[in-house]
């Protein structure tokens, strides 16, 4: 086994995201269903070690200290765009789309729990193959794997949890990009050569949003740098005291919820006193950087041969969700949302998040974007719904389904307690 440290990992990491760049560019068939730049090339470098580990006992290891970090200063950069009155311009499109949401919650983890049942397995590993890991990524299936091995006897959860998360992470990459085209085939909305070449490499527009074009060129300044960085670091700490407040009580809320919402309450703030303040290009271009390195390092450091131990059964029902999820976004997001561009940019979020994590929607997002033109009420919504609404939504959706009939040993275990 070799292993790399904080300094070998970034390098390795920012090596990854140059390869999907090389990898999509050169493979048309990539492009042409806008598979996310990290993606690609985390999958290579995951895939390579697969084969080192299998065929010759031979593991990589990264020290991933970095992930979670950059994954926060994403989110702090979400939340530092998010505008209080731009919100309220496209609330009919965030009531609209966190209904469709709800409704696929219920509907992932009611197929999930009928298929175990079908398969004849526990139906706790049906909800864990449900949107505990599928919506809720890994943090979530970590904390209520915990909870179903403790408290309800079902062993090996938490393993199983982090292999359905890994799987759906992967999924939620490449199903995304697919739909969004197949969607927008027929409408013939491809940019013109050049937006896409020459003026890709020119000074952003003020209409393109942070997260739209992330290869587009912005004209910054050092000290605009030096203060964004600085309220990404404020909303990062603020963030992480009070997640660490929460923790243990009813309002209890991951770390990434509370950094973009101190994000929120810092943009919204400072707007009052000047619009000037928050500087949207620094912000984008750090967002777009850390986004980018999170998903490469997430996805080059996956154990895909943790995946073997999943057995045929939890591969069927994550195989039918992933189905079910596609179509869902094509025949219910899509025109939900108003069809055309938005619909199916909002439907490949949906995918990302829905099977993934939030961070994997707006990749998602951007490649459709870079490739169809922009969607500004998209990365308004599916942001603060992926990032926000979704984790308060799954727990009440999970709880529900387990007080229902079709989990006996939970009753048994609150008798019991």
């Amino acid at each position: 086994m070799i292993s790399f440290d904080v300094y070998a990992t970034i390098v390795i990491a920012c090596l990854t995201l140059l390869l999907g760049r090389i990898v999509v560019a050169k493979i048309p068939l990539l492009d042409r269903f806008t598979i996310p730049s990290p993606v690609a090339g985390g999958l290579i470098i995951a895939f390579t070690i697969l084969i080192l580990k299998t065929v010759f006992d031979f593991e990589i290891k990264f020290d991933t200290a970095l992930q979670t970090p950059l994954m926060l200063m994403f989110f702090a950069t979400i939340g530092l765009n998010a505008n209080f009155k731009s919100l309220l311009s496209g609330g009919l499109s965030l009531l609209i789309f966190l209904v469709v949401v709800i409704i696929f919650l219920l509907i992932q983890s009611g197929v999930g729990i009928g298929l175990a049942k079908a398969l004849g397995i526990d139906p706790l590993m049906g909800l864990l193959a449900g949107s505990v890991t599928l919506a809720g990524g890994h943090g979530t299936g970590a904390a209520w794997g915990e909870v179903f091995s403790k408290e309800y006897g079902f062993t090996n959860a938490t393993e199983i949890a982090m292999a359905c998360a890994t799987f759906g992470l992967v999924l939620g990459g490449l199903v995304g990009g697919p739909v969004a085209r197949m969607l927008l085939r027929k409408r013939q909305m491809t940019l013109d050569t050049t937006i896409m070449g020459k003026d890709q490499d020119k000074e952003a527009s003020d209409n393109i949003t942070a997260f739209e074009q992330p290869r587009a060129s912005r004209r910054i300044t050092s000290n605009a740098l030096l203060e964004t960085i600085t309220m990404i670091l404020i909303s990062i700490t603020l963030g992480t005291i009070i997640s660490d407040a929460l923790n243990g009580t009813k309002f209890a809320l991951p770390t990434f919820v509370c950094v973009l919402f101190v994000g929120v309450i810092i943009n919204n703030v400072l707007s009052l006193i000047s619009d000037q303040i928050i500087f949207e290009r620094s912000v984008s271009i750090v967002g777009n950087v850390s986004l980018s390195l999170f998903l490469a390092m997430a996805l080059m450091s996956l154990k895909l041969w943790e995946l073997k131990s999943l057995a045929i059964p939890m591969l069927i029902i994550l195989t039918v969700q992933a189905i079910i999820m596609a179509l869902y976004a094509v025949f219910i997001t899509y025109n939900a949302m108003g069809r055309g561009l938005d619909g199916a940019v909002f439907a490949a979020g949906h995918c990302g998040f829905g099977l993934g994590a939030t961070p994997t929607a707006i990749a998602n997002m951007q490649a459709v974007t870079e490739r169809f033109g922009p969607s500004t009420k998209a990365f308004l919504v599916v942001p603060m719904v992926g990032a926000f609404f979704i984790d308060i939504v799954n727990a009440i959706v999970i709880k529900l389904y387990l007080m229902t009939p079709l989990f006996p040993q939970v009753a048994s275990a609150a008798v019991g307690g």
